[in-house]
């Protein structure tokens, strides 16, 4: 993602790539100057795109406040004390995260906000199925929690998550949504929400066809962050649907 982001940028006559941050510097031949890890930077752009590991995220956000830098966070993996973190820090600079950058995914998310409580009426199971690349380290994606979240929202009783169903003994209840992950290969991104009826199957499908989709829409977010007031954003803000 490292090497899309710098060519699309490189690309974009608003942006000025000035610096990258690799736990590998020397992997790549880049026009910029790449430093190991944030304090080690001598250089303090306007904008970071992050799309790391969420084990890096305490010295981003530490050399993003000391320095006034807003940021784009596309990393997933992010656990619940992280999200807080995220959030404290936005009181002093801009930060817009997203653990999936497509607009469509976005578009995925309002459907099952405004349509999920209508089908759990009419006793709907729901599932969600994630495929990603044989490199993807946490599983299942933060895409399918952002989609179940989304259906939750609509619902007056949220449903509890079940990750797979491996030593499950017991029928299937109402009130869960199942998560599936699927690792293999160079799948870029499928997320598919399932609503299974006594009758009918509903299933609504996202594919990412190439690494291009997200990187576009970090710059495309980047672009709408530039200049903002501190504070905590999301994708949904840039769209009106």
């Amino acid at each position: 993602m490292g090497q899309i982001l710098c060519k699309k940028i490189n690309e974009d006559d608003m942006f000025n790539l000035v610096m990258g941050i690799d736990a590998r510097p020397e992997l790549y031949e880049n026009k910029c100057r790449v430093f190991e890890k944030p304090a080690d930077a001598n250089i303090y752009p306007d904008l970071i795109i992050d799309f790391s590991h969420h084990s890096c995220l305490d010295e981003l956000l530490l050399f993003a406040k000391e320095h006034s830098i807003s940021l784009v966070l596309a990393t997933t993996g992010y656990d619940a004390t992280q999200i807080e973190k995220i959030h404290s820090f936005s009181l002093d600079i801009a930060i817009l995260y997203s653990a999936n950058m497509s607009f469509g995914i976005n578009l995925l998310k309002t459907i099952l906000e405004k349509y999920s409580k209508l089908l759990d009426e009419r006793s709907y199971d729901i599932e969600i199925i994630e495929k990603h690349h044989n490199k993807k380290v946490d599983a299942p994606s933060g895409t399918a929690y952002i989609l179940a979240d989304a259906v939750n929202s609509s619902l007056s009783t949220p449903k509890n998550f079940v990750n797979g169903r491996q030593g499950r003994t017991n029928p299937r209840t109402t009130n869960e949504i199942g998560i599936h992950a699927v690792r293999g290969g160079n799948i870029f991104g499928e997320h598919e929400v399932i609503f299974a009826g006594s009758s009918d199957i509903i299933e609504i499908k996202h594919t990412a066809l190439s690494k291009d989709l997200f990187a576009d829409g970090a710059i495309d977010a980047a672009k709408w962050l530039y200049g903002k007031e501190k504070g905590m954003y999301c994708m949904q803000d840039m769209f009106e649907i």
